[in-house]
């Protein structure tokens, strides 16, 4: 998923196979394509939305309207990406309509389960340390909340689901000057944010 090599853009023989027996009608090719990428849908929704209680709800939208819009995929960007520009419409249209209200403490639980097996600045097991390390994740929580839609998308696209410049701009449908742009301010406010803590 990294690099920017030609082959990016275009669909690995496993999904080329499943999109295929899709757009011919076999329910069970789309299974196996919900299997395969329905934690990466259920964590871009988490990251976008901030709210847990909202992701498997949101995430049986996005696969019904890839089911219903399948025969409009074309094969000219990966699959995944097309997928994801759903997941990022869809979140877009929920945020629109509710702000979600929920406890911080409730988002950090969340949080924390989604970040187990991610890289953390924080390795100590000591009181002082776990206090920090909570300090800094409420900290990263609330600033990514503030950020404006567009460059929140942006970071967390980059971030936090590791996808390279040219597949944010084919997800969201952006040049590569505006990702470029939108990331360099995100990292710019959440340095600002969390300089304490760096």
């Amino acid at each position: 998923m990294h690099g920017s090599e030609p082959q990016s853009k275009k669909l690995t023989s496993s999904d080329v196979t499943l999109v295929t027996q899709c757009q011919k009608g076999d329910k069970k090719a789309f299974e196996l394509l919900v299997k395969k990428y329905q934690r990466r849908v259920f964590n871009l929704i988490y990251r976008i939305t901030q709210d847990y209680d909202l992701v498997e709800t949101l995430a049986q939208e996005v696969f019904l309207k890839a089911f219903r819009a399948i025969n409009s995929f074309k094969g000219d960007s990966q699959f995944y990406t097309w997928l994801y520009r759903i997941t990022v419409n869809t979140c877009l249209s929920q945020v629109k309509r509710e702000v979600p209200e929920e406890s911080l403490d409730t988002t950090m639980e969340a949080d924390s389960r989604l970040y187990a097996d991610d890289r953390s600045r924080f390795h100590q097991s000591n009181p002082e340390q776990d206090y920090i390390k909570k300090e800094f994740l409420i900290h990263l929580v609330e600033t990514l909340q503030g950020l404006p839609e567009d460059l929140r998308m942006a970071i967390v696209l980059r971030e936090f689901m590791e996808l390279n410049y040219e597949e944010i701009s084919d997800v969201l449908e952006i040049p590569l000057g505006t990702v470029r742009s939108r990331i360099f301010r995100a990292r710019e406010r959440l340095k600002e944010s969390l300089a304490l803590f760096l």
